[in-house]
Order: C-alpha cells, then sequence, then structure tokens
C-alpha cells in the first residue's frame, strides 16, 4: 500500500539551531517565542527573530511550527490573543497548544493557523485523540508512553484527515508526558513552564536530621540507585515500522540542545525516512551518525514495552567534538571556516555536512583570515582557511573524537 510520506520534525532552539535544522534537512521546524514555550533555557525567538526564521523557513520550503503548549496562568491568557495574531499574521503553519482554553483562542485568534495537540495533553487513546479533532485540532503529538500497536489502533479508529505525530529521537522523562512537580518542589523552577533543572538526573545520598553533613549513599542494588534515571530514545532502526503504524510526523526532541545536534540528527534522520520510503536499508554510516551527538544510552522508548533503566551511570556519552563551521567552500575544497574549538595541523578531524558522508583526513595547512600561516588555531570564532578533502556546502562541520572518558 502506498504510505503518505512523513514529515521530519526537527526542534530549532535559535536561529543558529533554525539552520542547522534547515540544511541538513527538515520537512518542519517547532520552536517557540519569548512566551508560552516549554523551552526557557533554549534561546527561542523574539517577535522580530521569529518573522525572520519563517522567512528563511518558508524559503526552503520548511513548516513552522510555534509551541504555546504552556499551562497559561490568568495574566498569561489575557496576552495570548495579542501573539496569536501576530503568529496569524505571520502565517505560521501551525501552534502547539495543550489545553483547550488556548485551543479555543487559537480558532478565534489565529484562524490561519493550524492546531496542534501538544504531548503535555497526554493522548493516550483514540477516544480522546478523536475528540481534540471535534474541537478543532489537526493534528494530535500522542503521549510517548504509547506502544506500537497502541499507535497503530489509534491510527486505525480516528479520522483520516486528522494527523498523527509521534516522538522518534531525544530525551526521554521519568515523569508522566512529561507533567513533573519534582523541580518545582526542589528548585522552585516550573518543570511545564519550561524551567526545569532536571533534579531526576542528581546523585542523590540519604542524610540523617542529627547528624548534618553526614551522608549515607542509598542503593538500590550493588549499582547505586537509578529509579529516575531514563535513557534516550532512538528510534532510527524502526522508520519502516513507524511508517506502516500511519505516523505523519516524526518529532525529534532537543530544542535545548545545540547546533551540532540540531544538525546531525536532522541528518540522520533525513537519510533513514528517505531510506525508507525508498524500500532500502538506511546506510550504517548515517546509523552510525546518531552515536557522534551527546547523549544518554539508547533506548526504544515504549514502542516495544518498557524501556528498562540504565544502571551504570547518569552521564551523557561525549565521545565528539566541533572544531569548526564551514561558511563558505569553492569547487576546489578551499573553505573559509568559523572555529568552535581548538585544533592543529597534524590532527586528524572528521569532515560531515549536508548529504555529505563523513571523511576523515589530516590537516595539512591553514591560514588565519589574512592569509599567514597558522600551526593551531585557536581563538573561538576566528576565520580561517584550509583545503578540505572535497568542495562542501555552508553549514558543513570539522569535528574530532573527543580524548579522556
Amino acid at each position: 500500500m502506498d504510505k503518505k510520506r512523513p514529515e521530519l520534525l526537527c526542534p530549532a532552539g535559535d536561529m543558529e539551531r533554525l539552520k542547522m535544522a534547515v540544511a541538513y534537512g527538515a520537512d518542519a521546524v517547532y520552536l517557540a517565542g519569548t512566551m508560552f514555550g516549554m523551552r526557557s533555557f533554549a534561546g527561542n525567538f523574539t517577535p522580530e527573530e521569529l518573522k525572520d526564521a519563517v522567512g528563511l523557513c518558508k524559503a526552503h520550503g520548511v513548516a513552522v511550527n510555534i509551541t504555546c503548549n504552556t499551562m497559561p496562568r490568568n495574566d498569561e491568557v489575557a496576552r495570548l490573543p495579542e501573539w496569536l495574531e501576530y503568529l496569524d499574521d505571520l502565517r505560521v503553519n501551525a501552534v502547539i497548544v495543550a489545553d483547550v482554553g488556548s485551543l479555543a483562542l487559537v480558532k478565534r485568534h489565529a484562524p490561519h493557523v493550524q492546531i496542534h495537540i501538544s504531548t503535555q495533553a497526554s493522548i493516550v487513546n483514540y477516544q480522546t485523540a478523536s475528540a481534540w479533532y471535534d474541537l478543532g485540532a489537526n493534528r494530535v503529538i500522542l503521549a510517548r508512553e504509547l506502544s506500537m500497536d497502541e499507535i497503530r489502533e489509534i491510527r486505525a479508529k480516528t479520522p483520516k484527515d486528522l494527523e498523527i505525530e509521534a516522538f522518534v529521537h531525544g530525551a526521554m522523562c521519568v515523569s508522566y508526558s512529561g507533567r513533573c512537580l519534582l523541580s518545582n518542589y526542589m528548585t522552585g523552577r516550573d518543570s511545564n513552564r519550561g524551567a526545569c533543572a532536571q533534579p531526576c538526573r542528581y546523585k542523590y545520598a540519604l542524610m540523617e536530621e542529627k547528624r548534618p553533613g553526614e551522608y549515607f549513599p542509598v542503593y538500590e542494588d550493588e549499582k547505586g540507585t537509578y529509579i529516575m534515571n531514563s535513557r534516550d530514545m532512538c528510534m532510527i532502526d524502526h522508520i519502516p515500522e513507524l511508517i506502516e503504524a500511519g505516523v505523519d510526523s516524526f518529532k525529534i526532541e532537543g530544542r535545548a540542545k545545540s547546533a551540532y545536534y540540531a544538525a546531525i540528527v536532522a541528518g540522520a534522520y533525513r537519510h533513514a525516512v528517505d531510506a525508507a520510503l525508498a524500500g532500502e536499508p538506511l546506510d550504517p554510516v548515517w546509523r552510525d551518525e546518531v552515536e557522534h551527538i551527546s547523549h544518554r544510552h539508547y533506548s526504544t522508548g515504549f514502542y516495544y514495552g518498557q524501556p528498562g533503566q540504565f544502571t551504570e551511570d547518569a552521564r551523557y556519552i561525549r565521545d565528539w567534538q566541533v572544531c569548526a563551521l564551514v561558511e563558505s567552500c569553492q569547487s576546489d575544497g578551499t573553505a573559509v571556516l568559523s572555529l568552535r574549538n581548538k585544533f592543529a595541523v597534524g590532527e586528524e578531524l572528521e569532515l560531515v555536512g549536508p548529504d555529505v558522508r563523513p571523511e576523515r583526513f589530516t590537516v595539512s595547512a591553514m591560514t588565519d583570515g589574512d592569509g599567514l600561516p597558522l600551526t593551531e588555531a585557536r581563538k573561538p570564532q576566528m576565520k580561517l582557511i584550509m583545503k578540505l578533502p572535497r568542495a562542501v556546502p555552508p553549514l558543513s562541520l570539522l569535528r574530532r573524537q573527543a580524548s579522556g572518558e
């Protein structure tokens, strides 16, 4: 059966990350203004920046979805109509909301914009999905806690023109559908308003009331305690099954993550989706790319049952470091680079970019922006010129394997 082409939906925490997502293959991006979004520590977009972002995306045929998925309080809901009218004027593609009051305001103040229901709404059955559709929703973003079989049933028992979006990659949360009070209680930072301090990742010990400063380790087993240590989701090996299940949009988590993350994950899943639609296996080189970003140990989330817990530690795996960004490149491979981390002549680096297979090479020579020879580039953001193994597009990256742990 011919399947509808699914959308690859990528995070964009700021303009740099947005440009990366677009260059590396996103069909759509989701981002936030400076209010009403669930990631207050992402850079986010001022009204003027958002106008520029929408212009850039429209020029590349990329859809723009705006997150308004906090649960607005009285003072905030009073300001929401003005923001929605601005989004309507910009002709963004969709607004993501989590409550019925916000949905009603979108219908009234942004009539040209689609309505997507946030994963914060905890949609776990076909009746709830259909009810949101009846209220005017164009898409539902399913709870991460669903299995593949449950998604198939939701797709089979909901209106065909209701789109289904599901997470395929990124951080998982110990709470239910991202709704948690732990951060509020311990730090005063509201996780449901985009300010989570991630106390679920802290290393805890026990202290007795009358023995201040005397810590006793907490052990769940001989390896320690890991009751809140969720792994990251990675479904890149299962894209054909997600297409078969009827998922319309594959969502990558990570608006607060780096531009490098935005680029590499978008590129990897771009190739995975294209390979699946062509009926071909994913080239292992692109599968390997998701191992080149900072991440916790991977699992397939709840798609095939309980994801389980990783019992060794809660640290990120950070095996690769970005050295430079390609600003421009001539046909012979001579490139102008912007430095991100120092490197020297004689070092082995790896070149990767939009639809550019990773390629290792040894730095033989480089100059600064004035053409003076360099043996080591050290000053962040400095311009340098060097010959790459081949011509590559702007926003390609030079990286190296990190030393140490």
